[in-house]
């Protein structure tokens, strides 16, 4: 049985960091078939987003069959992207030790 993956990059439009790493995000999305990976801007979805506070671009959470596996900010880079969600798709790779505002989160992005 294959894992359900959803991945959200939490940016925003007026970050020049976040404008060019979308493109790179969409890439590597596309070599996940099946997967969802959404593009939050979180000033357009403040209402959406909050209480979270995102201080640092990009910042992703990743979802594995409904567990977040990683919340949290990275290098924008295409290679650090793909091992990272390679990494939460591998066989015993554990949920993470999300805050429940985290959880609530994932869980309201992915009703959207």
């Amino acid at each position: 049985m294959s894992s359900t993956l959803w991945v959200a990059c939490l940016c925003a439009d007026w970050c020049g960091s976040c404008r060019e790493y979308q493109e790179r995000f969409e890439q590597v999305g596309a070599s996940f078939p099946g997967a969802q990976f959404v593009w939050i801007d979180i000033e357009d979805m403040a209402d959406v987003v909050d209480p979270i506070e995102v201080d640092n671009f990009p910042t992703l959470l990743v979802v594995v069959d409904k567990a977040v596996r990683f919340f949290g900010s990275i290098t924008p880079q295409t290679e650090t992207l793909q091992r990272l969600v390679q990494a939460q798709l591998e066989a015993g790779s554990a949920a993470a030790a999300a805050s429940p505002s985290v959880t609530a989160l994932a869980q309201r992005l992915q009703a959207l």
